[in-house]
């Protein structure tokens, strides 16, 4: 279904993990600060809805979506940090910027998760214009900052999963 008729904040809740003992990590891209700032509110909303703790929330804030990677990695070295969220916006400009950036910010946080083996969530938005940022940061489409959220619960209920499972 395309995201144009999707509500990003509609998604299965069953079976969450117990995260009332996790340490989550949200890096906030400071570039479009109006959409990533309400990007940052709703995945922090969802991460306390389903039982974190704030006290166990860590914020870092990077220049841009390009610093999401070595921000993520500095997170998910930590030892105490169970998943990291990357929250960002780069919107079609004039020229081509936004496929080098999504590109590289796509694939350095994909190489931060497999490096370190926690969930690394994309939360970059990569809309066309400004409007269609909006419509997906709290507009009519949802806010990615919950589905984000959502995605590192779940990633680390799988992860419980994977590991906890005797052969």
């Amino acid at each position: 279904m395309a995201s144009a008729e999707k509500n990003l904040s509609v998604f299965s809740t069953d079976e969450l993990p117990d995260i009332s003992h996790r340490r989550f990590a949200i890096l906030v891209s400071e570039w479009n600060s109006e959409v990533t700032e309400a990007l940052f509110t709703g995945a922090y909303q969802t991460l306390l809805q389903h039982g974190a703790k704030p006290e166990l929330i860590i914020r870092g804030n990077v220049p841009g979506s390009y610093e999401l990677s070595l921000g993520a990695q500095w997170f998910a070295q930590r030892d105490d940090i169970d998943a990291v969220i990357a929250l960002g916006c780069v919107i079609q400009g004039e020229t081509k910027h936004n496929d080098y950036i999504n590109h590289a910010v796509a694939q350095g946080l994909t190489n931060v998760s497999l490096k370190t083996g926690k969930p690394v969530i994309f939360g970059v938005l990569t809309p066309n214009d400004q409007q269609q940022a909006l419509d997906r940061a709290g507009g009519k489409h949802g806010n990615k900052g919950d589905e984000a959220a959502i995605t590192a619960i779940k990633m680390i209920g799988l992860q419980q999963q994977v590991y906890s499972f005797q052969f």
